[in-house]
Order: structure tokens, then C-alpha cells, then sequence
């Protein structure tokens, strides 16, 4: 109980230095309004951009929508069956760079062993979506997290294609307390490096298979929710759940060990210590880490020109926290964080920097929202 107590006041602390730290130089007075595209959408979970202004959006319990312009839903027909237990079901989407060319979309679902429906874990497939008809076609699954496990939360899920082609999967340790997530010999909470196609690239960290499994590129993660490419570095930033406490954004480096669940800054949700450690020799610091939680879930950095005070700062959607997260930027240096949207007590799980230069959002409610934040 004296640890809790103790967690607790540095919580409150934290918090209050954290406020005072960033209050200043944070609050850039920019009004913009919310323009809701559509509502209606049964816990949203991923968004995609498509050619001519109409958008992909997964709904978790395994429906996919094109939605157009005016608010228009249409069903795309071929998405496979889904796990739609707990936070599994249908997760994130992206269109492969290609896909004026191609095509093909890519996206990460929560699966069962064709042997045993008790046992689960994510996977991702590829399809050609045909614009005319609303369907996926030719749907191949190009990766399979391993080993399936009982249980029915932390995914992981989320998809980006680097500038060389290739595509990280992020991979959630599956709620495991255990040691696993610290062993690249298995998929429980790493974040995956392969082709378009599922093929390892050779170049890969354990890409031999003798430390570890050759699709890993990074290890030691929870439940990493958000991916995203700065802009200016080229590096790629990763956002992952703390348990109570503990919320992280890292910069990812190959074969790197990101310390779950032998680091960290948080508390089981029961309330007994996790680790003693919240910085090990040999394991990635955090640049950023949130105590108390606030859930993070989608990130973008802002590319567009509608937002000249917002030009290449990172959004983050908060799920506990209920509002969109800025972390105020100069190149890599976080200099300041702001909340936005608290007045619509709304979980965001998804934002998305979109081609037109506006910010996107999904709300993760029963009737969730696909929201543009305008000027």
C-alpha cells in the first residue's frame, strides 16, 4: 500500500512539473474548427486517404467503409473474419506507396488458430481494392505474430511503410507480465520489419535467425499503438502503453531492446511493482514518457501548410485521456505539449496528417466520428 501511496503523489507531481514545464511555450493561440465527414461508425480504429477524397476506415468489430466526401458509407466486401473479442478485431489500414499503380492495401487483424479458436494473435494481409466495385481481391496474408496465446488484449497493429519499401508491423506483448517481450526469438511485444510481399529483408537485425526471429526488428515493447516518420530525420517514432503509468514514445533503432517489462516508469493495474528499473544499461531510454497514462493511440507528424504554427509537430490521440495530444517540436527536441479537443470527451484512437494539408481524427465511441480539424 506504501508504494501505491507513494506512485500516486509522484503522479501529481509529475503532472504539475509537467504543466508547468510546457504551459508556456505550448499554448500557440490557433483557432480551428471540426468538421465531422461522418458519424455513426461502430469503434472506429484505423483511417486511410484514397485517390479523389474519399477515405478507408476499419471499424474493430471486422467492418471496413469507404466514406466519401459528403458522409456517404459504402461496405467494402473481402475483408476476412476477425477475433472481435476485448480490443481484437479489425485494426489498422495503409495504402502501399504504390497504389495509384497497384492497388494494394495493407492491414493488421486480430486471428485465431485455424485449430483453435481460443488461442489468437495479429496478422496482416495485403489485397488489391477495386474502386469500382468496393472490394478486396487477390487478398494474400503476408505475416503471422507467433506464438498464438489466450486472451483477447494489447495487438499492437499498427502499420508503416518506410521510404525503402519496406513495412514495420507493430506487435503487442499480448498483456504478459512475464519475460517474453524480452526475447527476440518470439513476436510478443516487438515490432516486425518485412517486404511488401512477407519476405525478410536481408538486412534485418536477427535476419540469420540465430538471436532472434529474422522478422524482428525491434523488441522489448508493450503495446506499441502508434508509428509514424519524422519528416526531417527520417527516423521512425514509436508510441506504446504504459500499464498505469509508463506511456512512451521511443525513436527505434534496429535490433534495439526497448526494456519491458524490465524497465519502466509504471505500476500493474493491481498496483504491485513491476521493476525496480526505469533506465538499464543496454536498453533504449524513452524520449517521452506519460505519468499518469494518458492511452495513446494513432500518431502523425503534421507535414501540411493549412497549420503554419503546427508545421512539423507530432499529434498523438489519447484514449484514457480523452483529447488529441500536440508535442510542440524543434526537429527531434520536444519543447512543449498541448491538449486539444477536451470540451468533446471523446477517446481518439486514430490521427492522421492528411494530403490535403488538414488534420484527420477517429473517435473511438459506439457511434465514433471521422472529424477534419480545419483553420
Amino acid at each position: 500500500m506504501r508504494s501505491l501511496k507513494t506512485y500516486i503523489i509522484l503522479c501529481l507531481v509529475c503532472l504539475l512539473l509537467s504543466g508547468a514545464a510546457y504551459a508556456e511555450d505550448s499554448k500557440v493561440p490557433l483557432s480551428f474548427k471540426q468538421t465531422v465527414i461522418a458519424e455513426g461508425l461502430e469503434h472506429p480504429w484505423s483511417l486511410a486517404f484514397l485517390p479523389r477524397g474519399s477515405y478507408l476506415v476499419t471499424e474493430r468489430q471486422g467492418r471496413l467503409w469507404r466514406i466519401y466526401e459528403d458522409g456517404r458509407k459504402v461496405e467494402v466486401k473481402g475483408v476476412p473474419p476477425v477475433y472481435n473479442r476485448g480490443q481484437g478485431g479489425l485494426l489498422d489500414i495503409v495504402t502501399e506507396p504504390g497504389f495509384k499503380d497497384n492497388g494494394y492495401v495493407y492491414f493488421s487483424y486480430a486471428a485465431t488458430d485455424p485449430d483453435n479458436s481460443d488461442i489468437a494473435n495479429t496478422e496482416v494481409a495485403r489485397a488489391r481494392l477495386s474502386l469500382t466495385q468496393n472490394r478486396l481481391n487477390d487478398l494474400q496474408v503476408i505475416f503471422k505474430a507467433e506464438p498464438k496465446v489466450e486472451g483477447s488484449n494489447h495487438w499492437g497493429s499498427r502499420l508503416l511503410f518506410a521510404p525503402d519499401g519496406t513495412l514495420f508491423v507493430t506487435l503487442g506483448e499480448r498483456f504478459d507480465y512475464k519475460n517474453e517481450a524480452q526475447s527476440p526469438k518470439n513476436h510478443l511485444g516487438t515490432i516486425v520489419r518485412i517486404n511488401p510481399d512477407g519476405s525478410i529483408p536481408e538486412d534485418n537485425p536477427f535476419a540469420d535467425g540465430k538471436k532472434g526471429r529474422p522478422e524482428v526488428f525491434s523488441y522489448g515493447h508493450r503495446n506499441p499503438q502508434g508509428l509514424a516518420l519524422h519528416p526531417q530525420s527520417g527516423e521512425i517514432w514509436e508510441h506504446e502503453h504504459g500499464p498505469q503509468g509508463g506511456d512512451e514514445i521511443n525513436i527505434l533503432k534496429s535490433g534495439a531492446n526497448y526494456g519491458w517489462p524490465a524497465a519502466t516508469f509504471g505500476i500493474s493495474y493491481w498496483g504491485f511493482k513491476i521493476s525496480d528499473e526505469t533506465s538499464i544499461d543496454g536498453m533504449e531510454d524513452s524520449i517521452l514518457h506519460w505519468t499518469p497514462s494518458i492511452a495513446p493511440s494513432g500518431m502523425a507528424f503534421y507535414t501540411g501548410d493549412k497549420f503554419p504554427e503546427w508545421k512539423g509537430d507530432l499529434f498523438v490521440g489519447a484514449l484514457a485521456g480523452q483529447h488529441l495530444r500536440r508535442v510542440d517540436l524543434d526537429g527531434s527536441q520536444i519543447i512543449g505539449q498541448q491538449e486539444l479537443l477536451t470540451e468533446n470527451r471523446e477517446r481518439i484512437r486514430d490521427v492522421r496528417n492528411g494530403p490535403d494539408g488538414y488534420l484527420y481524427i477517429l473517435t473511438d465511441q459506439d457511434e465514433g466520428r471521422l472529424i477534419r480539424l480545419e483553420p
